[in-house]
């Protein structure tokens, strides 16, 4: 099998991930009762959904650079 087939596989994999880790620190965050537990989950519940959407960012921009040519199906610097 080709690497490239895999790919989209492995992303949306790593998505899925991603956002059942949040959710689950999410669940944590609520069910914990303590401030300085609830201020931990929060803040890496954060940075996961930071990271989740620089994830989607640079899948969207390498989608957009694909399609993206220029004059006789050559690619081009700027659309």
């Amino acid at each position: 099998m080709d690497a490239r087939s895999q790919r989209p596989k492995r992303r949306d994999e790593t998505l899925s991930s991603l956002n059942a880790a949040i959710e689950a620190l999410n669940l944590a965050k609520e069910a914990l009762s303590m401030t300085p537990a609830k201020a931990a989950f929060g803040s890496v519940s954060i940075i996961l959904t930071m990271i989740r959407v620089g994830f989607l960012l640079v899948r969207i921009s390498r989608l957009l650079s694909d399609m993206c040519t220029g004059f006789n199906d050559q690619r081009s610097g700027l659309c």
